[in-house]
């Protein structure tokens, strides 16, 4: 399956962002979904994972109760939506699927595939 974010930008700290991440090529209800950031200079790390059906979702500790993880699988896609953004909060994301099978998994590693990621720039 092939992934494709979008939705990345230059917004103000406290602003909003949505980012969508079309699938394409495969069927997209077998997978569960996840976000990912890397900020500059530092590891990839977990932010969101979503699972095949939509009703079940983890965050990463500083995301809760900013970050929202969606997903329309009529329309093969994934959204992030980011409030109450930060300046920490820059990085390029990447959307990522893992087969369903394995459950919501929080570790890049456990992904099978990867979206380009788009970039997020918050100023302060």
């Amino acid at each position: 399956v092939q992934l494709q974010a979008s939705g990345g930008g230059l917004v103000q700290a406290g602003g909003s962002l949505r980012l969508s991440c079309a699938a394409s090529g495969g069927t997209f209800g077998i997978y569960n979904m996840g976000w990912f950031r890397q900020a500059p200079g530092k590891e990839r790390e977990f932010v969101a994972t979503i699972n095949w059906r939509g009703d079940s979702t983890v965050y990463e500790d500083s995301a809760k109760g900013r970050f929202t993880i969606s997903r329309d699988n009529a329309k093969n896609t994934v959204y992030l939506q980011m409030d109450s953004l930060k300046p920490e909060d820059t990085a390029i994301y990447y959307c990522a699927a893992v087969m369903r099978m394995r459950g919501l998994v929080t570790t890049q590693g456990a992904y099978d595939y990867w979206g380009r990621g788009t970039l997020v720039t918050v100023s302060s």
